[in-house]
């Protein structure tokens, strides 16, 4: 392993099914694990913990979870990661390059959107996904987001918002500062299998259409289930 000083800040709230697979994904690649635990109760903090991860408390809030896990790195790159996303191979290769170029150092790095099923619809919204982050400059959080510490911390972090948290802070990122990782970020389908793969989707557009309107994103929170 090389001498890059990576730190992978993961929110979680009851992801005890879906963060050993996350954490096997990272295996080798990581200097500093901080998972930002928002009041589980399923044993995720005491696996975290069993891995070797340092677990910090933070209030219930995605935004919240990540301003909070960042505030404990000290490591020059934080990549931030969801519970339920696995990194492909060659991750760990892709984000030194990335870090490689002095240029970087004032923008973030995003994977390829994947889901974990066969279904042909994913590959529909994964496409979409792709087009809304190369065009729109905004990634899902599922993408993951590779950035330094020190430009993290000029734009303000991560702001205690309950739902757009990562729509609101690539926004300060801004899309030219954006650049896609050739890796996939393989995140679970389950909500678009429970919800559908034509409206979860339209969901997420209309609670996306929402926020740019101004409403508050506790209110749009009662909308994306």
């Amino acid at each position: 392993m090389s001498a890059l000083s990576l730190a992978v800040v993961i929110p979680t709230l009851n992801a005890a099914l879906t963060l050993g697979a996350t954490l096997a994904s990272l295996e080798g690649g990581v200097r500093r694990l901080v998972v930002a635990d928002g009041g589980s109760d399923d044993g995720t903090r005491d696996f975290a913990r069993a891995v070797g991860a340092l677990v910090v408390e933070s209030p219930r809030g995605r935004g919240a979870q990540l301003a909070a896990g960042a505030a404990a790195v000290t490591e020059d790159w934080i990549l931030f990661l969801h519970a339920d996303t696995r990194l492909g191979a060659g991750w760990r290769p892709a984000v030194e390059r990335f870090a490689a170029d002095p240029e970087n150092a004032g923008r973030a790095g995003y994977f390829r959107l994947r889901f974990d099923t066969p279904h042909p619809a994913a590959r529909r919204v994964e496409r979409l996904a792709g087009w809304r982050a190369r065009t729109l400059g905004l990634p899902y959080g599922d993408q993951g987001l590779l950035i330094t510490r020190a430009f993290y911390e000029s734009l303000g972090g991560f702001r205690p918002l309950p739902l757009m948290e990562d729509v609101e802070f690539v926004r300060r990122i801004g899309a030219t500062r954006l650049r896609e990782l050739p890796v996939d970020a393989v995140t679970s389908a389950a909500r678009y299998e429970r919800d559908g793969w034509w409206a979860r989707p339209m969901r997420n557009l209309a609670c996306l259409s929402l926020y740019a309107a101004g409403v508050s994103p506790r209110i749009i929170m009662r909308l994306y289930g």
